[in-house]
C-alpha cells in the first residue's frame, strides 16, 4: 500500500513507519523538518499540513493517510484543532485517513467523557480533540478511523499482542508500548475493521 504519515518524526509516528515499512508498505514520511531517515520503502517529506496545496499534492496517490502530528502550537488548542481538522477535510477529500486520537476521545465505563476527569492541564486539549471528532464524523466530512492509545504510551517493547475497545475504556491495565499500539494501528490499516468508529487499543490482558 501507498501509504502517508503525517508527523512520521514524533515519538508515535516514528514507530507506525517502521512498522509499515517492515511490512512493505511504501511510506512517504512526512514532517515539517522533512528528516526522516529514509530508506527502500520509506521517502521523507517536508511538509506543513496548513499549506493545503502542498498536503493535496502529497495525498494524490496514496491509498491510506495516518496523522500523527499534535495540533499543540500556541495556548489556545480549541482553535488549533479546529484549524488542525479543517485542513485534513480541505486536504485528503475522500482518501482514507486513521487518525491517532488521545485518551481523552474515549469514555469510562459508567459514560462518563475521560476529558471530563482529567486534571486542568490537560483538559482543554483532551475537550478540544473531542470536538474534532465529533466534526470528523460530521457527513462526508472524512473517511476515518480514530485509534485511541490508553492514558500512557511511551517506548518499549514489540510484543504484537494487543486488545481493541470500543469507545469504552476497559478494565486491566492502561498502559501500552508504542511500538505494540503501531502494530495495532497498521493492522487497521491492512484490515479496515473499524471504518468510521473510534476505537481504543489497550495491553493484552
Amino acid at each position: 500500500m501507498q501509504i502517508l504519515i503525517l508527523g512520521a518524526t514524533g515519538m508515535i509516528g516514528s514507530r507506525i513507519t517502521a512498522e509499515a515499512a517492515s511490512r512493505g508498505h511504501h511510506v512517504t514520511a512526512a514532517s515539517r523538518s522533512g528528516t526522516a531517515p529514509a530508506s527502500d520503502n520509506v521517502a521523507p517529506l517536508a511538509l506543513d499540513l496548513h499549506d493545503i496545496p502542498a498536503l493535496q499534492k502529497a495525498v494524490a496517490g496514496q491509498d491510506v493517510v495516518i496523522a500523527t502530528a499534535s495540533a499543540r502550537k500556541t495556548d489556545d488548542p480549541y482553535a488549533e484543532t479546529n484549524a488542525y481538522a479543517q485542513a485534513l477535510v480541505d486536504g485528503l477529500g475522500d482518501t482514507r485517513l486513521i487518525m491517532v486520537g488521545g485518551a481523552g476521545s474515549l469514555n469510562l465505563p459508567d459514560g462518563t467523557p475521560v476529558a471530563d476527569t482529567l486534571p486542568d492541564a490537560y483538559a482543554d486539549e483532551a475537550k478540544a480533540m473531542r470536538r474534532a471528532y465529533d466534526r470528523f464524523l460530521a457527513p462526508s466530512a472524512l473517511n476515518l478511523t480514530f485509534v485511541t492509545p490508553p492514558f500512557m504510551i511511551q517506548p518499549g517493547p514489540r510484543t504484537g499482542a494487543y486488545r481493541i475497545s470500543d469507545r469504552t475504556v476497559p478494565g486491566g491495565p492502561g498502559e501500552i508500548s508504542a511500538e505494540d499500539y503501531a502494530v495495532a494501528l497498521i493492522d487497521e490499516v491492512e484490515n479496515a475493521a473499524h471504518s468510521g468508529q473510534i476505537i481504543g487499543v489497550f495491553p493484552a490482558a
